[in-house]
């Protein structure tokens, strides 16, 4: 398996973060990201299978959603280029907050792995997108 590896530092305590982010439809802390978050199904956005649509593009459902643990897990379902479905398979993001305790704020990684003839386009189409959104997180708590 391949995947793509990102984390950051937040300015705020984990559990303020993990509000912001555990919510499958509700991104506004991703603003300038994502443009357009979709739900799809009537599944809320804390419930496994939950399905969305962001930016008209990326079809995604929510896997697993664990509060104690902070994190959940998420497929890309189909999307543009390298995260077609026709090009990439068992795609797997993972998204955990966790304690910095030196200091009060978080650490918060967001990874993934799949299966692609070319996983060295799927890293560059996603890393990108991946530290795009924690710097979002970032600002959102700025």
């Amino acid at each position: 398996m391949d995947g793509c590896y990102n984390s950051a530092i937040v300015n705020a305590p984990c559990d303020e973060v993990w509000k912001a982010i555990r919510d499958f439809h509700v991104v506004p802390w991703a603003k300038g990201v994502f443009t357009s978050c979709t739900a799809v199904g009537d599944l809320a956005g804390d419930q496994a299978g939950a399905r969305r649509v962001l930016n008209e593009a990326f079809h995604e459902t929510l896997r697993t959603l664990d509060d104690d643990a902070r994190e959940f897990t998420y497929t890309i379902d189909d999307g543009p280029g390298p995260v077609s479905k026709e090009v990439v398979q068992a795609y797997v993001g993972r998204v955990r907050v966790l304690p910095v305790t030196e200091n009060g704020t978080s650490f918060v990684e967001w990874e993934s792995t799949y299966r692609s003839a070319d996983p060295g386009a799927v890293g560059a189409f996603c890393n990108p997108i991946y530290a795009a959104l924690l710097a979002a997180l970032k600002k959102h708590f700025s």
